[in-house]
C-alpha cells in the first residue's frame, strides 16, 4: 500500500518503521527538518519538510496515488484539516487521525465525522485507549497486559514468570498433562530480551516473560497455574487527573463496583473539573511529591499506585516514594505501581525502582492504528518488542486457503503460532489436527515480516 504519514514524532516513526519494515510505501511529512532529517537516516521511506494540511505539500507527497493517510501530528486541528484535504482534493480512501480534545470525542457530536462533514475514517485517541488498558491490567491482577480478542471470548495474557511458580522446569508438552482443563497456549517468551517462539521440548525458566492465548473465563486459573495470586486492587490511588487518569476513573467506576479511587491532581481548576464530572472518586488538590499531601491520600493503604501525570520525572519519583511510604517488604511486595513514561530510555530504571509497570504511550497508539492497516479481514492486532511481533485476530473466510486444511498441513511460516479459535461460541486450542472452517475466528502470533503473508490468507479485499 502507498501510506502518507503526517507527524514525525515517536508515534509517526515508529509506525513508518513498522509499516516500511512490512514491505508497504510510506512518505512521511513534518514541517520540521531535523525529525524528518532522522526519519531519513534511519528509514527507508520518503521524507518531505512540509505541513501536512498544504495541498501542494499532499500533491508532492503523491496524495493522488495513496490508499491511506495517517495524521499524527501534535494538533488535532491540523489532522482534521489534513484528512479534510486528503479526502476532498486527492479522494484519500481511508483517513486515520489522532484527536486528543475530550471535547472532539465527545459522542453527542460523533456526526460530525462523516463523508458530508469531516471526513475521517478512523479516530484514534491515546489517553482513551491508555485508559482502557489500564483497566484490563487491574482486572487481572497479576498479568503485565490483558488483551481481549474474539468478542472478548479469548484473551492474551503477558504474564511475568516468578521464583514460586510451580511451572518452572516443566516442557511445555507437559503443561496440559499437569492441568488437562486449562485451554492455555504458551504462544511467545521474552527471556534475557529476546523474543521466541517456544517449540513443545522448551521449558519456562524464572524471569521468563510469557505471552499466554486463553479463554477468557479461566483468566484466574491460568494466572494462579503460572503462579500469580494476586487479588483485584480495591483501594486505588491514581496520581494525574488529566485525560488518562480522567477516564481510567470514570471507567473504574462504571466497571468495578468495588473499587475505590482517590486522585491527586496539582491544577485546582482541573481538580475542581474531576470532582464535579465523577460520582465515587475521592478528589484531592496536591502535589503528589509532598509527602503531606500522599498521607492526607493515605497512601500506605492504597494497593495500586498509578503515576499518570505528563512528567516522567515526577511519575518516577511517585513510585520511589510509594516504597518509602511501605512498612515492611511484605507491604512493598503486596502493591502495585504503574508509572506512564514517554521516554524509552527510563525503562531501564524499572527494576531498581521496583516498578511493577511501565506503561508506554506510544505503543498503545501504533497499536490501535495498526489494527486499522492490514488488509483482509483482521480485526485486532497487539504489538509486542516494539512491533517485531504482532499477536492478531482474523475471520477464515470461503476465499482463505486454510479452510479444510489441517493445521500440520497448512504450510504456515515458522514465524507464525496459531493461538486460539472461536468457532461458535466455543474456545478452541487447536491440535496439528484441527481443521479450519469458515467462520472461525483466529488469534496468532506472527513476525512482522510474515504479515504479508498473513494478509494473503485472510485477504477479502486489495485494501
Amino acid at each position: 500500500m502507498n501510506i502518507i504519514i503526517c507527524g514525525a514524532g515517536r508515534v509517526g516513526f515508529t509506525i513508518a518503521k513498522q509499516l516500511s519494515d512490512q514491505g508497504h510505501s510510506i512518505t512521511v511529512i513534518d514541517p520540521s527538518s531535523e525529525d524528518i532529517q532522522k526519519i531519513d537516516d534511519a528509514l527507508d521511506v520518503k521524507a518531505i519538510v512540509g505541513k501536512g494540511s498544504y495541498p501542494s505539500i499532499l500533491e508532492k507527497a503523491n496524495a493522488q496515488e495513496a490508499d491511506m493517510i495517517i495524521a499524527v501530528t501534535r494538533n488535532d486541528e491540523i489532522n482534521m484539516v489534513i484528512c479534510q484535504i486528503a479526502f476532498s482534493i486527492f479522494k484519500i480512501p481511508k483517513k486515520i487521525a489522532r484527536i486528543r480534545s475530550q471535547d472532539y470525542l465527545n459522542p453527542k457530536f460523533t456526526t460530525v465525522y462523516n463523508k458530508e462533514n469531516l471526513p475521517i475514517d478512523v479516530i484514534i485517541s491515546p489517553e482513551i485507549e491508555i485508559a482502557k488498558s489500564i483497566q484490563r491490567k487491574l482486572e487481572a491482577p497479576g498479568a503485565l497486559d490483558s488483551v481481549p480478542f474474539a468478542d472478548n471470548k479469548i484473551r492474551l495474557l503477558e504474564i511475568l514468570i516468578n521464583e514460586n511458580c510451580n511451572l518452572i522446569n516443566i516442557k511445555l508438552s507437559d503443561l496440559t498433562k499437569k492441568y488437562p482443563n486449562l485451554k492455555a497456549n504458551v504462544i511467545g517468551v521474552i527471556r534475557e530480551d529476546k523474543f521466541f517462539i517456544p517449540k513443545k521440548t522448551d521449558e519456562i525458566i524464572a524471569n521468563d516473560k510469557i505471552y499466554v492465548i486463553i479463554n477468557s473465563t479461566q483468566m484466574s486459573e491460568t494466572l494462579e497455574a503460572f503462579g500469580h495470586n494476586e487479588k483485584v486492587s480495591k483501594k486505588i490511588l491514581i496520581v494525574g487527573g488529566g485525560n488518562i487518569g480522567f477516564n481510567l476513573a470514570k471507567n473504574i467506576e462504571e466497571n468495578l463496583d468495588a473499587a475505590r479511587v482517590k486522585i491527586i491532581e496539582k491544577n485546582k481548576d482541573r481538580a475542581e473539573f474531576l470532582a464535579s464530572e465523577l460520582n465515587n472518586t475521592i478528589v484531592i488538590n496536591g502535589d503528589a511529591l509532598d509527602e503531606e499531601v500522599l498521607a492526607e491520600a493515605n497512601l500506605e493503604e492504597a494497593e495500586t499506585v498509578l503515576a499518570l501525570t505528563n512528567d516522567d520525572e515526577d511519575n518516577l519519583m511517585v513510585s520511589v516514594l510509594v516504597e518509602k511510604f511501605a512498612k515492611d517488604e511484605k507491604e512493598i511486595d503486596d502493591k502495585r505501581t504503574m508509572a506512564l513514561i514517554n521516554k524509552p530510555n527510563y525503562s531501564l530504571l524499572q527494576n531498581s525502582l521496583k516498578i511493577d509497570d511501565l506503561i508506554d504511550p506510544r505503543m498503545n497508539t501504533v497499536s490501535s492504528i495498526l489494527k486499522h492497516i492490514h488488509k483482509g479481514t483482521i480485526e485486532t492486532a497487539y504489538t509486542i518488542m516494539n512491533g517485531e511481533y504482532e499477536v492478531i485476530e482474523a475471520e477464515i473466510i470461503e476465499t482463505s486457503e486454510l479452510i479444510n486444511k489441517e493445521l500440520k498441513n497448512s504450510n504456515l511460516p515458522d514465524e507464525i503460532r496459531i493461538g486460539a479459535v472461536l468457532r461458535d461460541n466455543k474456545v478452541i486450542i487447536p491440535r496439528s489436527d484441527f481443521v479450519f472452517q469458515k467462520e472461525d475466528k483466529v488469534v496468532f502470533l506472527a513476525k512482522k515480516d510474515s504479515i504479508s503473508v498473513v494478509e494473503n490468507i485472510f485477504r477479502i479485499s486489495s485494501i
